[in-house]
């Protein structure tokens, strides 16, 4: 599968542009700022139907203009395939297959497999359990669809049960046997939830492990381990223990929503004591694990977008990289540099056919 084309209108700072792609290395090169993070979101958004960096899809619109979007030619096996993403103000999002509109934008997710490795991935490491848990919950919603469904109920059941508590004390009244209507739904849905992240991180592990140690040339031990409370007790006996804290906090305190991934390295937290190149490194190594995951399971090569992927790591580390990306192991990869002679420098040296597009 690759992206032979896409025509873009209004989307974030491009005004109109049509672009045809190599199905091998593409690579857009210029200075800060003028535009080429916003056509690898372009291009991400086609695939996964929102965009990587902006969380309302209303904030992708061009500043001055009402609607954009964003037209798609894929090659998949021996036929083409057209996505059109578009969002009109004041109307929902549409996403189109052939020209049919989908009925749940969720019903996308899966069909055209992306990989972002991004500057802004940092995220994963500096902020909250709430980021990790996205990347992970993204990854196995791409190839599960029946995970996704229960994900989102679960996350419904978990509103409405927050919702009362929060009723509740507003009221000063309280009812276990209320809340315990919720439970009944909200137990087996987290546990299913927590059974497979679990499955899902026995066999993510392994490939993650020898990412970093290709990419870091085995200098360090890393570790990543999934954290939840699920492991000690059921989420059925974990609601009933935690009633009394949930009813002061008016919020459910414990359940597969608290779930944490750990970065570590040499056994101390990534986030004090990884160096940018460990840290990066890292990263990368986690979405390359995405990748070879996604290869595996949905029997398709996902498109990798590298933005800026060459700030802040050494040499070593970029010809490791390199060395990944001639092993054939990619398929169609789209590459964004500030530096034009850099960047064809380590593209030449994959063998591969490649385009630059300079802005």
């Amino acid at each position: 599968m690759f992206l032979k084309k896409i025509s873009i209108v209004n989307y974030k700072n491009i005004p109109s542009q049509t672009y045809n792609f190599s199905p091998t290395i593409n690579c857009f090169v210029g200075n800060n700022g003028v535009g080429k993070t916003n056509l690898l979101d372009a291009i991400y958004h086609l695939g996964m139907g929102k965009s990587y960096f902006t969380p309302s899809a209303l904030h992708n619109v061009r500043h001055g203009e009402e609607f954009y979007l964003i037209d798609g030619a894929f090659q998949h096996q021996e036929r083409e395939e057209q996505i059109v993403c578009s969002l009109k103000k004041g109307q929902k999002k549409v996403i189109k297959h052939n020209g049919k509109a989908y009925e749940r934008l969720a019903d996308h997710i899966g069909k055209y497999p992306m990989v972002l490795i991004s500057p802004s991935d940092r995220d994963l490491i500096v902020e909250g359990s709430e980021t990790r848990r996205k990347f992970l919950d993204s990854v196995i919603s791409q190839t599960d669809r029946e995970y996704l469904e229960l994900l989102l109920r679960y996350n419904r059941i978990l509103l409405q049960r927050n919702t009362l508590l929060k009723q509740m004390a507003e009221n000063n009244t309280f009812s276990v046997e209320t809340l315990s209507v919720y439970d009944e739904q909200l137990a087996p849905l987290g546990q299913f939830i927590y059974q497979k992240r679990k499955d899902f991180m026995e066999v993510f592990l392994p490939i993650f492990s020898y990412q970093y140690a290709y990419i870091s040339g085995g200098k360090e031990q890393v570790g990543l381990q999934y954290d939840s409370t699920l492991h000690e007790k059921s989420l059925e006996e974990l609601l009933v223990e935690n009633l009394p804290r949930d009813r002061v906090t008016q919020y459910t305190t414990v359940g597969i929503h608290k779930d944490d991934l750990l970065f570590e390295i040499e056994g101390y937290p990534m986030k004090k004591y990884g160096s940018q190149g460990q840290q990066k490194s890292f990263l990368i190594a986690l979405k390359l694990s995405q990748f070879e995951i996604l290869k595996r399971q949905l029997g398709v090569t996902p498109i990798v977008l590298l933005d800026d992927i060459f700030d802040k790591l050494d040499d070593n580390r970029v010809a490791q990289l390199i060395q990944l990306v001639t092993q054939n192991h990619f398929g169609q990869l789209f590459v964004t540099d500030t530096h034009s002679e850099r960047t064809e420098q380590v593209v030449k040296q994959t063998g591969l056919t490649y385009q630059l597009i300079e802005f």
